[in-house]
């Protein structure tokens, strides 16, 4: 008996049992979209498509990594580990580093993020003579990614009349110029930036045909999730792979397209029934998540959109509680109204942090939300600030290790060369680059040739030169036989790098250690997982693991629950038991430069649809009537989407409308009591948490520990794959915690345990390398 057919409600179930051919699965919001997707996958295994010939393609490497999980509880672990799942650009980097070679590129090609190529652009814009005020970086970043999105080459470009006159009508004549270099200064790189992923893949099957052909063969089932977000290159890629079989899946909702702004194309959804005609169309219409105000609210709202696919969202959840709406007088007070609210239902309903999520339309909006939640106490988390990895100390450490796997990895050479100060100054590197530029060589190999070359460098600069390509060589020779930990750690100790920042005294100084101390580890837990798992483990698995994480990615799973704070489109496909929508002001949100044409405002009106539908039990929405915009204080109007909502579905904390005129500005509820400041008993508590808090850090502080080499492995450890460790065992791992042995397989150094641990989930480990303790 199929027990997880049994958990679909009929629309479901239908959708998991098509097996053949093209298909549309319309999936309104918590309408258990994942669950079909999943379950879907493992059906078609259960009816034996092999599962190296399906690729599902979704939104985050989190979300395929719980699919997989999902999958291998039905159709077992080393079945589901041979699935092609993962983002568009996670899957095609994994297939350019087979295939780059036909395209020109290094099989370790470098993949820029955007810091990288914004520092690139702004170095052409510099050689270029260019006024860089009219041609901004980012701005002119942002052009060439809509144009690879759209798959619009540089031959297009130049090949295409009317974009060219855009150019010159923003008086912006050298775009397509600062494009060619670009694309030629990352080729001679060997690197590819994100949209290059999608790009270059299309280059490949097209100009490719047996590559083409191996991988229709190949991807005999194809799934796509979220594909409303679609961008036309991807839209491209993913029919060329269908083309062949034609057995296609696409999973989405129109009502949650919001990602235009980045290429996303409503018109892939809503036209797929065009593109195969005899295609099959399911709709998932009823709501797990929320109550019945919520969706009836946000179904409300979507209905006013045109430009939109025939469903009707329900639920058969309690009605829940109205929809809560405030109006405060500053974005100061809505920051406090927040931190209050939450802090209050903490308490009354005894709830976790993590139940909680504040979204607003743009990032700056958090920092009202962070002060008054620090005033609390209240532990948050925000997404979408710096990333870890983008920090400097850790940019830098990255770029050496980047240019130890591709020493023509420009802008990562740069990056180093004179950090720790060496003596090379920004005149030596303009030269080293003009000089590469005219002999079409990279950096790297003009310094190696130095003597041979036709550069404007002094005897003294040219030592200093040599002696850091000797250095690099030196790691290079080194990585052969270290593993990607150790060869970091080599590289920390011998360029300095902590040392310089030991020379700053300052907390920031100290932090700037810590996170380069912090990265070291998430080296040695990233080749720990994959040797114990018997995957690649090398440094350009890491260093492609780091370019592809996203936030949510990198998220710890043990880490105490937080307030989650972000940006409604970083909200999409998550679900909070009580969801704070903020800032819900005219010009804010809808944002003032999202109203000119009706689908931009219907994109808004999208994005506001996403955001209530994110809360299952609770939803708040706030506005100010009055809000700091560029240092000055404006009046602010209520947004028209608070409107829109039936009013039967609302109740409001505040009066609807403001009952005194504009002209009493002076009203008694600016002023806050004094006697109301004054807690003589917070103090002791505070002090009383600052203890525990001191005396909690340090219990969890582990004591330093040197990793072991794979060969140092002990006789002791040895003897677990001869038959030590039995099914049904209860085993301990140093970090996966306890867990119980489900199955075994293989013989000596390759003998496995599948092991379902109790935080960690369902692993597979080799013996060899994974120390477990049997405990039962």
């Amino acid at each position: 008996m199929n027990s997880y057919l049994d958990q679909l409600n009929e629309p479901q179930r239908a959708a998991v049992l098509q097996k053949d051919g093209p298909m549309i699965i319309i999936a309104g919001a918590g309408s258990g979209k994942t669950r079909v997707l999943t379950y879907r996958i493992a059906h078609l295994m259960k009816q034996g498509v092999d599962p190296f010939n399906i690729l599902s393609l979704t939104f985050t490497n989190k979300a395929a990594r719980e699919m997989k999980e999902r999958i291998a509880s039905v159709v077992g672990y080393s079945e589901a580990k041979s699935l092609w799942m993962g983002t568009f650009h996670s899957v095609f980097a994994r297939i350019l580093r087979s295939e780059a070679d036909k395209l020109g590129y290094p099989t370790n090609f470098t993949i820029y993020d955007t810091q990288d190529s914004v520092r690139l652009i702004s170095a052409i814009i510099k050689e270029l003579q260019l006024d860089k005020e009219r041609y901004k970086a980012k701005q002119i970043l942002s052009r060439i990614s809509s144009f690879k999105n759209s798959l619009i080459t540089v031959r297009a470009y130049f090949n295409n009349p009317e974009l060219i006159e855009a150019d010159l009508h923003a008086s912006r004549p050298k775009v397509g110029d600062i494009y060619k270099e670009y694309v030629d200064r990352c080729f001679k790189a060997g690197a590819m930036d994100f949209d290059d992923l999608l790009l270059r893949t299309n280059e490949l099957l097209a100009r490719f045909p047996e590559v083409l052909a191996k991988y229709q063969d190949r991807f005999r089932y194809i799934m796509v999730d979220e594909y409303q977000d679609t961008n036309h290159s991807q839209y491209i890629v993913v029919r060329a792979l269908a083309d062949r079989f034609q057995n296609i899946c696409v999973v989405g909702d129109d009502s949650q397209s919001i990602y235009s702004f980045r290429g996303a194309n409503i018109q892939n959804i809503l036209s797929f029934q065009k593109d195969y005609p005899d295609v099959k169309t399911f709709k998932l219409e009823q709501n797990y998540r929320s109550t019945k105000n919520i969706v009836n609210a946000a179904n409300s709202v979507i209905a006013r959109n045109k430009t939109r696919l025939d469903k009707e969202v329900w639920t058969s959840n309690v009605d829940g509680e109205l929809i809560k709406v405030m109006r405060t007088i500053s974005d100061g007070e809505e920051g406090r109204f927040v931190a209050n609210s939450i802090f209050e239902n903490k308490m009354n309903l005894q709830l976790k942090n993590d139940q909680f999520a504040v979204l607003y339309r743009t990032n700056a909006q958090s920092r009202a939300m962070e002060d008054a939640l620090r005033k609390k106490d209240i532990k948050y988390k925000i997404y979408g600030g710096i990333s870890f990895y983008q920090r400097k100390e850790i940019k830098d450490l990255l770029s050496y290790l980047r240019v130890l796997i591709n020493p023509n990895d420009e802008e990562a050479l740069k990056r180093i060369i004179n950090y720790p100060a060496r003596g090379i100054g920004a005149t030596t590197l303009d030269r080293l680059t003009i000089a590469a530029n005219h002999y079409k060589k990279s950096i790297f190999e003009i310094i190696q040739h130095i003597d041979k070359v036709d550069v404007n460098i002094n005897g003294g600069t040219k030592n200093k030169l040599q002696n850091f390509i000797n250095m690099m060589l030196r790691f290079q020779i080194d990585s052969q036989k270290m593993n990607a930990f150790e060869i970091a750690d080599l590289v920390v100790k011998q360029t300095q790098l902590v040392k310089d920042l030991q020379k700053d005294g300052t907390p920031e100084g100290v932090s700037k250690v810590e996170n380069v101390q912090e990265l070291l580890n998430g080296i040695k837990d990233f080749i720990t997982d994959k040797i114990e798992e018997g995957e690649d483990a090398s440094l350009t698995s890491f260093l492609e693991d780091v370019a592809l994480a996203t936030d949510f990615d990198s998220e710890k799973a043990d880490e105490e629950p937080r307030v989650s704070l972000m940006s409604i489109h970083q909200s999409k496909g998550l679900e909070y038991g009580y969801v704070y929508i903020v800032g819900l002001e005219e010009n804010l949100f809808p944002s003032a430069m999202s109203m000119n044409t009706r689908s931009e405002l219907e994109e808004e009106r999208r994005l506001f649809y996403v955001a209530l539908t994110r809360a299952e039990k609770v939803a708040y929405l706030s506005y100010a009537q009055t809000r700091y915009r560029w240092g000055k204080l404006t009046d602010a109007e209520p947004s028209r989407f608070l409107e829109e909502i039936d009013d039967k579905f609302l109740e409001y904390i505040a009066p609807k409308r403001q009952e005194t005129s504009k002209s009493s500005f002076l009203d008694a509820s600016l002023f806050e009591d004094a006697p109301k400041k004054i807690r003589f008993q917070k103090p002791i508590q505070k002090k009383r948490k600052e203890f525990l808090d001191k005396k909690n850090k340090g219990a969890l502080i582990p004591p330093k520990t040197k990793m072991k080499k794979v060969s140092e492995a002990t006789s002791n450890d040895i003897n677990l794959f001869d038959g030590d460790i039995t099914v049904g065992n209860i085993v301990e791992h140093n970090r996966f915690g306890r867990g119980e042995v489900l199955a075994l397989e293989g013989k000596g150094p390759n003998k496995k345990a599948e092991i379902m641990f109790g935080t960690a989930g369902r692993k597979k480990l080799l013996l060899q390398f994974a120390k477990l303790k049997v405990i039962g």
